[in-house]
């Protein structure tokens, strides 16, 4: 399997990383590595344990609910810097109004993912995505000084 993987360490540019995985569970773990790694360089101020939870959650998500009529289809993940605010997203080619926050029982053991995303991101968005689809974002603010 063919994975990509992008950096951006030109200042010039508010994407600094981005990450192409099949739909499939090895992903997860995947994007958690790789996003930690990648993102190392650029010191956030912000935790970067809780964005590597809220990245593994949504392309959870994305790998679970993520369809298409057309075969292959990948998930894609991208990081930017817009200004003080690390914001993450992730795109498949699901259907937007598929995105919705679940209020689980006690005793579910699913559902909780974009819950974790509303507790600890500043803020977070879904939507239809420019590559077609669903694009799920967070974003982190204080990031990076101004």
């Amino acid at each position: 399997m063919a994975y990509m993987i992008d950096r951006y360490p030109c200042e010039e540019s508010p994407r600094l990383g981005a990450m192409t995985l099949h739909p499939v569970a090895e992903s997860v773990p995947r994007a958690r590595r790789w996003f930690r790694k990648f993102i190392a360089p650029y010191e956030p101020a912000c935790s970067v344990d809780d964005c590597v939870l809220l990245v593994s959650e949504l392309v959870t998500n994305a790998v679970l609910h993520g369809r298409s009529d057309d075969e292959p289809w990948v998930v894609r993940v991208e990081w930017f810097r817009k200004g003080t605010a690390l914001r993450v997203e992730v795109h498949n080619p699901g259907l937007p109004e598929d995105v919705w926050v679940r209020c689980p029982d006690s005793d579910d053991a699913h559902g909780r993912g974009l819950l974790l995303v509303d507790a600890i991101a500043d803020s977070w968005h879904s939507g239809p995505s420019r590559f077609g689809g669903t694009v799920v974002s967070f974003e982190m603010a204080g990031a990076w000084p101004l």
